[in-house]
């Protein structure tokens, strides 16, 4: 029987994989962690520091190298769906004050204003629709991270994990915020997703090499957009869904799934 290796603790609570956390020095585990380090055929979740000296020597990860690029940097996740011709609201980046000035060339009130990197649950999202709102963002950052509003009511959260959706539910928007993340005050809604939003998120992971990512879906008219996506996210709305995330979790390893 193989000894399943992870590094980070995302999968800590498995019962068939053995979680030896992430050391600074990699001489810090010590020469039967490195061991099974170095032979195991995949290190599940190996950090963003360990993924990329993993993908250099050629050992495979989960989730990939590819994924781990695009963690908290919203700035990279725009710029790969803008590549890819993937639909995203219209978003633009200014560095520095020179740059920010001409935000309101590109942009009427209201938009979208976020802090680009690191932040996660709702918090550094900024509803902006005046002057004084934009100059008070502006004070904070040094990146303007300035994105289209589109007005909704609620969003949905789908879960792409090797490949497949393991989760999808809906967000919905509390009253007098525009956010609908859970730890804002948004509420869940386990009403079935439509398969074609299913599809959609199963084909943006693919494009971009997400192979464990939640994928934030909006629909605007007949049109659908992914906001954003999310490496690290939580498993509060498994939780609501009465879904063992570890179980899961362990299902999907000894399934060969990731």
């Amino acid at each position: 029987m193989r000894t399943v290796i992870a590094l980070e603790g995302r999968l800590r609570f498995c019962r068939n994989v053995l979680t030896l956390g992430v050391k600074p020095n990699f001489a810090d585990y010590g020469d039967k962690a490195m061991d099974l380090i170095c032979r195991a055929d995949t290190i599940y979740y190996p950090s963003h520091f360990y993924a990329a000296l993993f993908d250099t020597m050629g050992k495979r990860t989960f989730p990939s190298y590819h994924t781990y690029k695009c963690v908290m940097d919203k700035i990279k996740q725009s710029a790969l769906f803008q590549i890819l011709e993937i639909p995203h609201p219209k978003t633009r980046v200014f560095y520095g004050k020179t740059q920010q000035k001409k935000i309101l060339n590109h942009f009427d009130f209201p938009f979208v204003a976020k802090i680009a990197k690191g932040s996660s649950m709702g918090r550094g999202v900024f509803f902006i629709n005046r002057q004084k709102a934009l100059d008070h963002y502006l004070k904070d950052t040094h990146v303007a991270y300035i994105q289209e509003y589109i007005p909704m009511e609620r969003d949905c959260r789908v879960v792409v994990t090797g490949g497949k959706v393991i989760h999808s539910y809906w967000r919905n928007a509390p009253d007098g915020d525009f956010r609908t993340n859970f730890s804002t005050g948004g509420t869940i809604s386990f009403e079935p997703i439509p398969e074609k939003v299913q599809r959609f998120a199963i084909n943006i992971a693919r494009r971009c090499r997400f192979d464990d990512v939640g994928l934030d879906i909006c629909q605007s008219g007949h049109k659908m957009y992914v906001i954003e996506a999310n490496m690290k996210y939580g498993r509060s709305g498994f939780k609501r869904a009465g879904i063992d995330f570890f179980h899961l979790m362990e299902t999907l390893i000894e399934q060969d799934v990731i």
